[in-house]
């Protein structure tokens, strides 16, 4: 696919997904979703890949300022949403469980883990974006807000369900209807962040946590305990534990296990199959 709005860069094993629109400070479209989610389905099938960083070009001024202005006019002037994709958009995450078969959602079937590395303001759909990464480190100060209050739009893209289960309801309440501007250092109050860090050591960091996911914890480990997190939030403790002791069982078996053991042993980095 040729990429115009994003650019998709894999250094040892480690997959750089940026939303590139610096001129209009990375907002979003139909064309960015398209190329985004192109970039996620071949991250997620490329075995070299182990760990997904996604964040906004910094000559942009941001992580992702929200739908594009142009976007929003053309609901207006349509009398209707239209998302600008196509019915054969790729459908990365797909086909994991019903659950995770949305736009967004789909985030959750992914068999790598994704760290947002939140350079700059996230608004509506950056938000949104941030939201559903499995991890979120920003630089101080950015501003964040939900921004559809002052649309007359609903909480987008599935914020209800996953703000509360971030954060509490008390701050998804706080977030959502007032569709206030708050900051990433409120956020990491919230519980919303991981870290700040000042914006020259951002990458650095968020590369360095990603190299050691990828080195230290083996390919089965990160698919099935992500897809266990995302799933459990749906069962009852006696499921999640049953599941997990099948798991177990299976993949005891597999010769990253004693591939790990014996790196342990030795005190040198796993080779990890995948």
């Amino acid at each position: 696919m040729e990429l115009k709005t994003i650019r998709y860069e894999i250094v040892d094993g480690i997959a750089t997904i940026t939303l590139s629109r610096p001129k209009r400070r990375n907002a979003w479209t139909g064309r960015m979703h398209t190329e985004y989610r192109w970039a996620l389905q071949e991250a997620d099938r490329d075995p070299a890949v182990r760990v997904i960083i996604v964040t906004g070009d910094p000559e942009g001024g941001a992580f992702c300022a929200g739908a594009d202005l142009g976007a929003l006019e053309g609901h207006s002037e349509k009398g209707r949403y239209d998302p600008g994709i196509t019915e054969d958009i790729a459908r990365p995450g797909f086909g994991v469980a019903p659950e995770f078969d949305a736009t967004f959602a789909y985030h959750f079937g992914l068999t790598k883990p994704v760290i947002a590395a939140i350079n700059g303001p996230a608004a509506g759909v950056g938000l949104v974006l941030a939201a559903y990464a499995d991890l979120r480190f920003a630089v101080p100060g950015a501003k964040f807000t939900a921004a559809h209050g002052r649309f007359n739009f609903p909480a987008e893209f599935g914020l209800s369900w996953i703000l509360p289960r971030l954060v509490g309801v008390t701050h998804a309440n706080d977030i959502l209807l007032s569709s206030r501007v708050f900051t990433s250092d409120e956020a990491m109050g919230m519980g919303f962040l991981n870290k700040l860090l000042a914006p020259a050591d951002l990458m650095p960091h968020v590369t360095a946590y990603a190299r050691a996911m990828a080195d230290g914890v083996s390919p089965g480990s990160l698919r099935e305990t992500k897809r266990q997190i995302y799933q459990d939030l749906h069962r009852d403790a006696a499921t999640a534990v049953t599941e997990a002791e099948r798991l177990l069982n299976e993949m005891v078996k597999h010769p990253d296990y004693k591939e790990g053991v014996k790196a342990w042993m030795e005190k040198r980095k796993a080779q990890w199959q995948g």
